[in-house]
């Protein structure tokens, strides 16, 4: 698949590599522990630690610069100099010390669309294991069972399936289900792993997708499903209780209004040395629409990334054009009853025929968006996908999380959220 961004407010053309490797795929419980809990860390010493090479599937769609001039160049430079300055040394398995991002921890850049010149750049190793031009497939998420405790598998859903093996490599340090304010959550029906989502909504990238639910992650017909608009009712809290609940400027709910019901999937990552950026593809249903829009009570999801890029300082990086967050509020929503996209996306979902006495039957989704975010190239960083009822327990709302993705196309990316340009799936 080609993954396009057709907006002109994101890149014309930019370079995903997902970060899969079929020689890590397999997690470890032991490896699905011990997540980073958002401390802030992670911009400077370890968390600047050069990582490994893996990418996208073979049809990737890619920016017209080139990352790397080289990578098969020996560059007269000695066994342990570090002349570009990348964190790696020839005897480290640098092939190219002259390119800063050519070395054993880049991710390979597959280019297949020409640059400013016209011309496409001359292949290159750019993570130095002796081949041009070769990702990784990304098939590493197939057989994940639906109630599957083991966070990687979680991570593994959204094809984040290369695990870092050791401080100079990227890819999943650690991952963990938790509350959203942190607390481990070692089961629950509020997380799930979805093959599909209903016979209308495909994964984006691989076989398998994350589900998250302020009520239940279940289908109708799967074990421990809802069967009405509401199942939740545990208190709970957010990750920051000064910056969340976000609120819409016009509308009531923001921080102090008592949330319930929150779950999340946090992942520690390390991003490849030549990465500048990463994205991922979500979609957020809700029985609260369109009655709840405005609303001081309401479902909200949240990409929660900390060390926070300079542009979101509370750290969340999706939310609409206005910068609402993603909730019923939000300017997204295309799939429902007089919406653009229809109701089709609800049907086998449960949002197409649950109700409770006190909803008119009505819900909404706002179709597959996509969220990018800056990173720096080796830095060490957490993401945590999190959902969560707003000023009460009513109402569900689930959200679909799949499609990771690497952004190494050597420009500068901004947070930005937006419908995906290639379809409804």
């Amino acid at each position: 698949m080609k993954f396009h961004l057709a907006h002109t407010s994101l890149p014309a053309l930019v370079l995903v590599l997902a970060a899969c490797s079929g020689a890590n795929s397999a997690g470890t419980e032991a490896a699905a522990t011990g997540a980073g809990g958002g401390d802030g860390t992670g911009g400077s010493g370890e968390g600047a630690s050069p990582g490994g090479g893996g990418s996208d599937t073979t049809g990737i769609t890619v920016g017209p610069t080139s990352t790397s001039s080289g990578g098969t160049s020996s560059c007269d430079s000695a066994a342990e100099e570090d002349r570009d300055q990348d964190g790696f040394t020839k005897t480290q398995g640098d092939c190219n010390d002259c390119d800063a991002n050519v070395n054993a921890g880049a991710i390979e850049v597959v280019i297949t669309e020409p640059g400013e010149d016209g011309m496409i750049p001359e292949p290159a190793d750019e993570d130095c294991d002796g081949m041009i031009d070769n990702p990784p497939p990304t098939s590493c998420d197939t057989g994940i069972a639906l109630e599957s405790g083991n966070a990687i598998d979680g991570a593994r859903a959204i094809e984040l399936c290369k695990q870092a093996a050791g401080a100079a490599d990227w890819g999943v340090v650690s991952a963990q289900y938790m509350r959203a304010s942190g607390e481990p959550v070692p089961s629950s029906v509020q997380f799930g792993v979805q093959s599909a989502f209903g016979p209308n909504v495909a994964p984006r990238g691989g076989t398998s997708m994350m589900n998250l639910s302020s009520g239940r992650a279940r289908l109708p017909g799967q074990p421990g499903s809802c069967n009405s608009c509401s199942c939740g009712a545990a208190s709970g809290s957010t990750p920051d209780d000064n910056s969340f609940p976000q609120t819409s400027p016009q509308c009531g709910g923001g921080p102090g209004t008592p949330v319930n019901d929150d779950i999340a999937l946090e992942v520690r990552l390390r991003a490849p040395t030549n990465a500048t950026g990463f994205a991922f593809d979500f979609f957020f249903y809700t029985f609260e629409y369109p009655e709840f829009v405005c609303a001081e009570v309401n479902d909200q999801f949240i990409a929660w990334m900390q060390p926070p890029p300079a542009q979101v300082p509370n750290g969340n990086i999706s939310f609409d054009v206005s910068g609402n967050p993603i909730s019923v509020n939000a300017a997204f929503f295309q799939v429902c009853s007089g919406c653009d996209l229809g109701e089709a996306q609800m049907a086998g979902t449960g949002f197409d025929t649950w109700s409770c006495a006190f909803d008119d039957g009505n819900a909404g989704a706002t179709g597959w968006l996509q969220t990018q975010a800056p990173v720096v190239g080796g830095q060490e960083f957490t993401l945590r996908f999190a959902i969560w009822d707003t000023g009460d327990n009513l109402l569900d709302s689930t959200a679909l999380i799949d499609n990771f993705r690497w952004i190494a196309n050597g420009g500068t990316v901004t947070v930005e959220t937006e419908p995906v340009p290639d379809g409804p799936n």
